[in-house]
């Protein structure tokens, strides 16, 4: 739904987007009990860690762009893991027997960041504590809350996946659930308790940390107590392209940011046309097609990268990528087979004209299947996007930061912020953020209606292009013909992903929530 907030003299008390109804009113609640948009992001983060444990939580990582509401004033923090100092090719292939990367198990599992992040970023902004922020968060984890019909499918399914990988302990715990029941996680209350009493020590350099790396070991992985103790994000720099008058922010490597602003640079140099229809999204197609293929070629480690990702989006680059697109046929995709994510993406807005684009994850829905049962972590998988190549940008190493997939990003307009958005979905973030840039600058949609439009997402892996079935019919019949390999599914389910979006109107703010989800938009 879309929400139009206005107030004369000031911004309005904020607004939330988020993919679950509850965080959605934990961050509302917290803007009207005075917090800022960082304190609501967070209340609502917390929330979600908690209520969506198949997509995000305390065994994942976390990256967020912060507009402090000052000219020029903005963060971006990189709160991701990295491989254990034992992680080589050679360990991985002599304990699996197989010459890629597993998706689920011990050896994807790299040191979770979010929870350095959280306390990073609240001391740097937030005006309350993080036991204040987790108090809903806490109550949720202690005394419960009820399964909606979505929920339960996620926890299922879940379930049923990491069996099939004789992984049991997301079903052991969790058993099998219906819609209505009432879900309790009172491990996972230990750690908000401890993580509130004695901060981030407490996870990497206490019985938390010891308890991830006891666990992986009886895996038969190699991460330490030592390698937990060593994490450390980052602030870094976001990079940035112009798109018609807009210019779009994303994070740098190791994440995929650049992708999408290679494919947006790529498609403003083409004709697409007065309105919307088959040639344009044949157009941002072949564009996408073309930067996922760099990202898979270039990207990784920055500090193993030797392409910079400033040179994927230099003039020349851009163009030669740009001369490959034929204006009516399809171009072969060279698929290769990529792990997908689960995610969470959610912003925040406040009266101050503070902003928060924040992005947390486990990875492949709820991670490695390895759950550390006395603290209730679900360790996510995000080393699955690891190759065993050790002369690749993302060849698994010691101590590498994998590359990512997750993206919170933001637009400007005339030196002020335009946009806050991103998006869930693993590959697809940097094609949704393609596509919703597309109709917000060229089409002038507003936020809803760019994040409800049907949506198209690439298939690494395979090449085949799923499009969700309220395109037009004559549309996808036109795709066919100019060679494209279409799959027609079901509109608004989880796959396309899961965008939100906060346009600054100067006294106001426009926001969407994505009709893909079960949350919303909360605005005082």
């Amino acid at each position: 739904m879309s929400v139009w907030l206005q107030e004369s003299r000031a911004y309005p008390n904020g607004a939330v987007c988020t993919p679950h109804y509850l965080a959605s009113a934990a961050g509302a609640a917290m803007l009207a009990e005075g917090g800022n948009a960082i304190d609501a992001a967070f209340a609502a983060n917390f929330v979600l860690a908690v209520v969506t444990p198949y997509m995000c939580g305390f065994g994942g990582d976390l990256l967020a762009m912060v507009w402090n509401g000052d000219p020029g004033d903005l963060h971006a923090y990189r709160g991701v893991g990295r491989a254990p100092s034992g992680a080589t090719s050679k360990f991985v292939r002599d304990q699996t027997g197989q010459n890629e990367m597993p998706t689920f198990g011990p050896h994807p599992v790299t040191v979770p960041g979010a929870v350095e992040a959280w306390f990073t970023l609240i001391d740097k902004f937030a005006t309350k504590s993080f036991g204040e922020l987790a108090q809903r968060a806490l109550h949720y984890a202690e005394e419960g809350f009820p399964l909606t019909k979505r929920g339960a499918w996620f926890f299922t399914q879940s379930a049923f996946l990491y069996d099939h990988f004789d992984l049991p302990d997301f079903h052991e715990y969790y058993g099998d659930v219906a819609a209505g029941d009432w879900m309790r996680q009172p491990q996972l209350a230990r750690t908000i308790r401890a993580l509130a009493d004695h901060g981030p020590d407490a996870y990497y350099r206490g019985p938390i940390g010891e308890a991830i790396a006891a666990r992986l070991q009886l895996a038969g992985g190699c991460m330490t107590s030592a390698d937990v103790a060593a994490h450390a994000g980052a602030w870094v720099d976001p990079l940035r392209a112009i798109v018609r008058d807009v210019e779009v922010l994303e994070m740098p490597p190791p994440t995929q940011g650049v992708t999408a602003l290679e494919a947006l640079r790529i498609v403003d140099g083409l004709d697409l046309g007065a309105a919307d229809g088959p040639a344009r999204q044949h157009l941002l197609i072949e564009a996408v097609k073309l930067a996922l293929a760099d990202r898979r070629e270039y990207l990784g480690d920055p500090d193993a990268m030797t392409t910079p990702p400033e040179r994927l989006l230099d003039d020349g680059w851009i163009a030669a990528r740009r001369a490959r697109v034929d204006p009516e046929r399809a171009v072969d995709a060279r698929p290769r087979r990529e792990p997908d994510g689960g995610t969470i993406y959610m912003c925040a807005a406040d009266r101050d004209g503070m902003l928060v684009s924040l992005i947390q994850s486990n990875f492949s829905g709820a991670g490695s299947g390895l759950r550390v049962g006395e603290w209730g972590i679900n360790l996510h998988n995000r080393g699955s996007a690891f190759v065993l190549d050790d002369a690749h940008p993302n060849g698994l190493g010691p101590e590498k930061m994998p590359l990512h997939t997750l993206i919170p990003a933001m637009s400007m307009r005339d030196g002020r912020p335009w946009l806050v958005f991103g998006s869930e979905g693993g590959h697809g973030q940097a094609q949704t953020h393609t596509q919703l840039i597309v109709r917000m600058v060229v089409d002038g949609d507003d936020p809803q209606r760019a994040i409800s439009a049907p949506r198209f997402t690439i298939d690494p892996g395979t090449g085949r292009i799923s499009m969700e079935d309220h395109f037009d019919p004559a549309w996808i019949d036109d795709l066919r013909r100019r060679g494209h390999d279409i799959e027609v599914v079901r509109g608004y389910r989880h796959g396309p992903g899961i965008a939100h979006a906060i346009q600054c109107l100067g006294p106001g703010y426009l926001c969407g929530s994505d009709p893909r989800a079960e949350g919303g938009t909360a605005g005082l």
